[in-house]
């Protein structure tokens, strides 16, 4: 069934912020689609874990309905809408802004080399003095989410916005798309910019995992390679605390990410960070993002209550001071490890999530590789293992 929810404000006799979402689950879709929410201004989002095949179809029949709204999307590792939990099945919103003005960028070929420039570029090229958020989504595997993100927060002041998210492939780890130009293609980064006086972006990001075993120092690392901790290879001392499910590394480590602190931070700020693959070669593990030389990390395992706990409070660390019941459209990137550990339960996330954000929110998102969200001192960075929640509407005086 659709979900709408559309104000109306008498304000010289305009029709404000407009949001819808769709499904497609067994070959169909749940409703027609609106096309009179298409407009230079609108801006679809798609998340699917779906058949490439299938999901080219259907992306072809939108571009068509809709030539004037710019349309991203990526792959995922499931899809979230309003209280659902999916799984191949493609999901849509559809919103049309009445006066905040979009800016599409997208950035070919990002990898590892590449990341830090391609974040210094979305910041350069998207930035003006009425930019409020930057939305981000990102290749899931060939991406150095540490990279992009520093890129960005090089340029941008803290007072703009940055959230996204890094697509999925379930649990394969193989493959993962972003939509250009009505494509899905790897290694790409696309980002939206929002500008205007009357748009809100507001983004927040919180865990929930409990700590386990001792912390060690990072003895030699390159990028989001680890190599030695505490003088000894990484990954034999990861395979000794996950012992029988190291048999199924790489995917088994989501289920134990890394507690990670710096040694350049003046506070008591952690991040997390996810095992993406393994070497047997070099016994080196690559996570989603950096792993910096000396800092400090702890091993880190599941608390189903906590992790439902820490969707929650995601969702109430939101600002809303400035929201008057508008229309709401909040995008939902929690990250894959997530839904494996907490399995029939992920829907309590969720629901957690639901019961927090105004009446008026439509809810869409998917479960990622990499969650991109403000720290607490504003800047943008990579998390792993998060919810993360972006939320974004009108509001006039």
């Amino acid at each position: 069934m659709i979900r709408y929810i559309i104000v109306y404000k008498r304000i010289n006799k305009g029709v404000y912020m407009q949001t819808a979402t769709y499904k497609y689950q067994n070959n169909q879709w749940d409703n027609n689609f609106d096309t009179t929410l298409d407009s230079k201004n609108s801006l679809i989002i798609i998340f699917s874990s779906i058949d490439p095949i299938i999901m080219k179809k259907e992306l072809s029949n939108i571009i068509n309905l809709f030539p004037s709204s710019i349309i991203i999307g990526a792959s995922t590792s499931g899809e979230i809408l309003h209280n659902e939990v999916l799984d191949d099945t493609i999901v849509v919103s559809i919103t049309k802004f009445k006066s905040t003005r979009l800016k599409h960028l997208l950035c070919d070929s990002i990898n590892n080399e590449t990341s830090y420039k391609d974040g210094i570029a979305i910041a350069n090229k998207l930035y003006k003095k009425d930019l409020k958020g930057i939305f981000i989504l990102s290749d899931g595997l060939n991406t150095n989410g540490s990279k992009l993100t520093h890129g960005v927060s090089s340029i941008l002041k803290s007072s703009v916005v940055v959230s996204g998210g890094l697509a999925g492939d379930k649990d394969r780890f193989e493959k993962t798309w972003v939509i250009q130009n009505g494509q899905l293609k790897e290694s790409i980064v696309c980002s939206i910019g929002f500008y205007g006086n009357n748009i809100h972006f507001e983004a927040a990001s919180k865990g929930g995992w409990n700590t386990l075993g001792l912390t060690r120092t990072v003895t030699k690392s390159k990028d989001n390679i680890l190599y030695e901790l505490d003088d000894k290879p990484a990954l034999e001392i990861y395979k000794r605390y996950l012992g029988d499910k190291a048999k199924e590394l790489p995917a088994s480590g989501l289920l134990f990410p890394l507690e990670l602190k710096e040694n350049c931070c003046n506070n008591d700020e952690t991040k997390v960070r996810t095992v993406l693959s393994i070497d047997e070669s070099k016994q080196s593990i690559t996570f989603a993002g950096d792993i910096p030389q000396n800092s400090k990390v702890t091993l880190m395992k599941a608390n189903f209550n906590r992790l439902i706990n820490g969707a929650e409070k995601s969702a109430e660390s939101l600002n809303f001071d400035n929201y008057n019941d508008e229309p709401l459209l909040c995008i939902a990137i929690s990250c894959v490890g997530r839904k494996l550990v907490l399995k029939s339960r992920i829907d309590e996330e969720i629901e957690a999530v639901k019961d927090v954000l105004p009446k008026n929110t439509n809810l869409i998102g998917f479960y990622s590789y990499g969650e991109i969200s403000p720290l607490t001192s504003g800047i943008c960075d990579l998390h792993n293992q998060t919810m993360t929640l972006t939320a974004i509407w009108e509001s006039y005086e």
